[in-house]
C-alpha cells in the first residue's frame, strides 16, 4: 500500500495499531477521503472517548469505525461531545448510548443543532404529540432516524399515517412510539400496498385498519407478494372464509406473519387432527396461534382429554396457568403428570 503524505501514513499506523488490516484501511480511505488528511492523535483521542467515556467496549470499536471511519476525523468538542451529551439526555441509563451509536455509528457525524434538534421538534409537534418522555426511546431504539429527510420522507410518513385516520389524540405519536422502524419503510413501495391488500383481500375496514396500525404496526411493513399472500392463501386453503380471517386477522394481526410451516401447519394439524376440533372455532378465537403449541396447548389439552372434560378453546386457554388448574379442579401433581 503506497503512502503518499505525513498524514496518511499516521492514520496508516493507527489503523494497523487497533488491528485493522490493509483491505480493511483501503475500504475505508475509499469510503471517507477525509481519513487522507486525518491525524492520528484526533483518531487516537476519539477513539479513546468512544472507550473511556461512552462506554463503548473496545471488540466494537473497530466496527463502529469502519461502518463510519468520519468518526476518527470529527473534533470532540465540535461534533461528538455534543451528540453524545444530547443522547446521554435523552436516555434512561449511558448504556443506550453506547447501543445507539453501535447500532448507527453515523449518528455521530451528525450536527445537534442542524439535524437532531429538528427531529426532536418535529416529533414533539402538536400534529403527532410524542411525549418527551417517549422521544429517548424512539431515537436511541432506532437512531438511524436520525438521517431521514424531515421534509421528503418523514412528513410523507405522517400524512400518510393521517390518511388512514390516526390523525387524532396523537395516535400517529403512539403508532411511531410503538415501531419507530416503521418509518424506515417507503410509503409508496411498502406500505400502501399493505394496507391496500389488507383492504381489498383481507377485507378489513378503515376502522379495522387503524386498529391494527395502532397495535400492530409491524404488520404493515412486511411485503405482500413473499409474506401477507402466502399466509392469506394458505388460510384460504385450510378452509377459512374470508370474513373469518378477517376477524382472525383483526384478532391476532401475527397471523399473516406467521411461518405457515413452523407455526400455522403445526397448530391447525392439532387442532384438527388431534383434537378433533373444527377451523370455525378458531375463527373464533384467533388468540389460539398466540399460545404456544407444545407448552400450553398440548400440554392442557392432555390433561382436559384425560379428565374427560369439556370445553371451547378459550376456556383452555385464555387463563393463566394457575388460573386454569383452579377452574378444572387440576393439582400440580396431575399437571406435572400430564406434561410428560
Amino acid at each position: 500500500m503506497e503512502v503518499t503524505n505525513t498524514s496518511s501514513s499516521s492514520i496508516m499506523w493507527f489503523f494497523r495499531d487497533k488491528g485493522f488490516d490493509d483491505p480493511s484501511i483501503d475500504k475505508m480511505l475509499r469510503k471517507c477521503k477525509q481519513l487522507d488528511k486525518a491525524q492520528s492523535e484526533v483518531a487516537s483521542e476519539n477513539w479513546d472517548y468512544l472507550r473511556n467515556i461512552v462506554g463503548i467496549q473496545e471488540r466494537k470499536l473497530p466496527y463502529i469505525v469502519s461502518r463510519c471511519p468520519k468518526i476518527l476525523t470529527l473534533r470532540l468538542d465540535e461534533r461528538l461531545i455534543p451528540m453524545v451529551e444530547c443522547l446521554s439526555s435523552l436516555a434512561r441509563n449511558p448504556r443506550e448510548v453506547a447501543s445507539a451509536i453501535t447500532k448507527f455509528p453515523p449518528i455521530l457525524s451528525h450536527s445537534v443543532e442542524e439535524k437532531l434538534c429538528p427531529l426532536l421538534a418535529f416529533f414533539q409537534a402538536l400534529a403527532l404529540g410524542v411525549p418527551e418522555t417517549q422521544l429517548g426511546k424512539m431515537i436511541l431504539f432506532n437512531p438511524r432516524l436520525i438521517s431521514y429527510s424531515i421534509d421528503t420522507k418523514l412528513t410523507v410518513m405522517v400524512s400518510f399515517l393521517a390518511s388512514l385516520g390516526l390523525d387524532q389524540d396523537g395516535m400517529i405519536g403512539k403508532v411511531l412510539v410503538k415501531h419507530p422502524f416503521l418509518m424506515g419503510y417507503s410509503v409508496d413501495k411498502r406500505l400502501r400496498p399493505t394496507t391496500d391488500f389488507l383492504k381489498s383481500s383481507v377485507g378489513l375496514t378503515e376502522d379495522g385498519i387503524q386498529s391494527l396500525v395502532m397495535n400492530f404496526p409491524q404488520l404493515v411493513c412486511r411485503d405482500v407478494t413473499k409474506v401477507l399472500k402466502p399466509n392469506y392463501d394458505y388460510l384460504k386453503e385450510c378452509g377459512f372464509r374470508d370474513a373469518q380471517i378477517a376477524t382472525m386477522v383483526s384478532g391476532c394481526p401475527p397471523i399473516l406473519i406467521k411461518s405457515i410451516k413452523n407455526s400455522l401447519q403445526p397448530r391447525i394439524r392439532f387442532l384438527v387432527q388431534v383434537m378433533g376440533r373444527g377451523i370455525d372455532e378458531v375463527a373464533s378465537y384467533p388468540e389460539f396461534f398466540h399460545h404456544g403449541l407444545k407448552k400450553k396447548v398440548e400440554s392442557r389439552f392432555k390433561l382436559v382429554k384425560r379428565n374427560n372434560i369439556d370445553c371451547s378453546l378459550r376456556e383452555m386457554l385464555d387463563c393463566s396457568s394457575k388460573k386454569f388448574h383452579v377452574k378444572f379442579g387440576f393439582s400440580e401433581v396431575t399437571a406435572s403428570y400430564a406434561s410428560l
